[in-house]
């Protein structure tokens, strides 16, 4: 397998390029201004211990272990006898050892060594150091004052090496390694520094939710690098441009047999050229499944309330004594506002009501059924779309009886399928600190699983870009695929990425700013690969994307673009910018223009009307 070299950029101001900044005199007040600049102090020489990292001697470097610091927050400077070196690496278990040119196949030897689990480390000025550095056996190497160009010289240069940039830390860091150890000020520097792999994010100001485009090449789907090289280079599309193993992943999936756990990790964990490989593949088992067609419904969202008694950190719908926007004050809707609503989707051509809304303290059972029966009261043929896992269990644990029983009644007042939100993501372990009060993954698998049973059908979603990563995606997609094999009762799955901007958990300093382009790609993409003969659906939220940025996922293996809405706001009280509404004609144009037929189907993915 091809081998991988990371790559740390030292700076003052991350606009500049860097992501970090190495200093023997660090003082609280310049700690203060490192992070206000969103760069990681890290200490160099004797340890100062507010600082995310440490770059020092063997002997200091055992007492930090002491003490308690995780060895990879720990850099073992070369630069004594090789037994006190060696002794300061292994019981620091230190990420890196930084050496020189001149002891580097001294320093290699070490890192080789059983037991011994390090990066070699050198300090390089040009390019040329640097490819002298990894032909030498150098697996990271610390650059100040280099700019695109520059690394892309690199990247080229040391070909078939592959170049990741990372942070002061190393890569692969989880956030429950940092959580709990470094001050809050450290965690949210790194937090807004990092991908899900703990990779240092594109410079790129794109996240879901910003009125702009994404940064999608013109020929390509991968976004890693910022350089004019790699944005006008060709879609990598040949298996035998990547990795061995991905390879034969991508081979046995063409081939029907299915990812595991593991292997969807392994996709996760994509980067540069294996984005658009992967992109590749889920675009021919989408032509194989949807051909050409890709469908939209004409449908209206009514948010119903925005009150809620559960504190989502994700949320900035909710109302409540913290709100992101005090402009919102907390509304609930009379059942007449509902049906009036309703009525005029109808009007306009909608075959779908979409009721997603905060769990108001008051509501119980019996009102998510007065709802549905107002609704089909005045329009019996309209579709409803309504109340998610959440709202299904809270409803009929107020009234006390079985979820079966209560999703037949459900169905009995004209419910005609559930939303999959409230999945956020099917992962425990994340979930205690996204929504720590929420029904957990095995209570939203069994609301899913009976209303299957009881013949109401549901989509399916997923949250990313917040404290995720690929372990939890790939644990998501697996009690998604468990569910469908069961019940085949999914007709959809809607990756939703995260938009950070008003949520409290990234206001807050807990969270990522969101996924990375290459990770949203990533999330339609390995859907279609690993949800292939099960969830014939992958849908592109232009909500939380745009149109343009949901468009371009239809080359990654998406088949649908959702519907029109109809003053959707969920999405724009956490700082969307776009998402309340869409025509079928803007729907229709923009699927046109990437060279697809738009179809308009139902809410079960009946088609109503193609037009060519």
């Amino acid at each position: 397998m091809t081998g991988r070299v990371t790559i740390l950029r030292l700076g003052d101001d991350r606009l500049d390029g860097g992501t970090a900044r190495e200093s023997g005199a660090w003082d609280e007040a310049s700690i203060g201004a490192s992070l206000s600049a969103r760069i990681l102090p890290v200490s160099l020489g004797t340890p100062h211990r507010g600082c995310a990292t440490f770059v020092t001697s063997w002997d200091d470097a055992i007492a930090l272990a002491d003490d308690g610091v995780d060895g990879g927050r720990i850099t073992v400077i070369d630069d004594t006898a090789r037994a006190d070196v060696l002794d300061g690496l292994t019981r620091a278990r230190a990420a890196f050892l930084r050496t020189t040119p001149e002891r580097l196949a001294e320093a290699v030897d070490m890192a080789s060594l059983p037991a011994v689990n390090t990066r070699v480390s050198v300090v390089v000025d040009t390019v040329d150091d640097a490819i002298a550095a990894v032909r030498g056996g150098a697996r990271d190497l610390v650059v100040a004052g280099w700019d695109d160009d520059a690394l892309a010289t690199l990247r080229e240069a040391i070909l078939p090496e592959v170049l990741t940039e990372r942070t002061a830390l190393p890569l692969g860091t989880p956030i429950e390694a940092m959580r709990d150890i470094v001050a809050l000020p450290l965690l949210t520097c790194w937090l807004q520094q990092v991908d899900c792999r703990g990779a240092a994010r594109p410079r790129h100001p794109w996240a879901p939710g910003r009125d702009m485009h994404p940064p999608v090449p013109a020929h390509r789907m991968t976004s890693e690098w910022g350089d004019a090289g790699w944005n006008d280079g060709e879609w990598v599309r040949d298996l035998d441009r990547i990795a061995p193993d991905l390879a034969g992943i991508l081979e046995r999936s063409l081939a029907g047999t299915p990812p595991t756990v593991a292997e969807m990790v392994r996709m996760f964990e994509a980067r540069g050229d294996e984005v658009d490989v992967i992109a590749s593949v889920a675009d021919e088992l989408r032509a194989r499944t949807n051909g050409d067609v890709v469908t939209y419904v004409v449908n209206r969202n009514i948010n119903y309330t925005n009150q809620c008694y559960f504190r989502c950190g994700f949320c900035g719908f909710s109302r409540g004594p913290k709100s992101y926007n005090a402009r919102e004050t907390p509304y609930r809707m009379d059942l007449d506002e509902v049906v009036s609503r309703s009525q005029e989707a109808w009007d306009k051509g909608a075959t779908e009501v979409c009721l997603v809304g905060g769990i108001h303290p008051d509501f119980t059972g019996d009102f998510y059924a007065s709802v549905l029966e107002s609704i089909k009261d005045a329009l019996p043929e309209m579709h409803v779309h309504a109340f998610t896992p959440l709202e299904v269990w809270q409803g009929a644990h107020t009234l006390g009886v079985p979820v079966r029983d209560y999703l037949q009644r459900m169905k009995d007042s004209g419910l005609g399928s559930l939303p999959g939100t409230a999945a956020e993501i099917l992962d425990d372990d994340v979930r205690e600190h996204l929504c720590p009060d929420k029904i957990r993954t095995a209570e939203w698998a069994e609301v899913m699983i009976t209303a299957h049973e009881t013949g109401i059908r549901a989509t399916s979603t997923i949250m990313c870009g917040h404290i995720d990563g690929p372990v939890s995606w790939a644990n998501h997609y697996e009690v998604l695929r468990q569910i469908q094999r069961r019940t085949g009762g999914f007709t959809e799955f809607i990756p939703l990425p995260f938009v950070h901007m008003a949520s409290p958990i990234f206001i807050q300093g807990r969270s990522r700013p969101g996924p990375t382009w290459d990770e949203v790609v990533l999330i339609h993409a390995v859907a279609r690969i690993a949800f292939d003969g099960l969830i014939p659906n992958i849908q592109a939220s232009w909500v939380k994307l745009g149109l343009e940025g949901g468009a371009n996922l239809l080359n990654a293996g998406c088949n649908d673009m959702g519907g029109t809405l109809m003053n959707e706001s969920i999405s724009r009280s956490s700082g969307a910018s776009h998402g309340e509404e869409v025509t079928a004609d803007e729907l229709e144009a923009v699927i046109r223009a990437h060279g697809r037929i738009p179809a308009r189907r139902n809410t079960l993915y009946d088609i109503v009307e193609t037009t060519v």
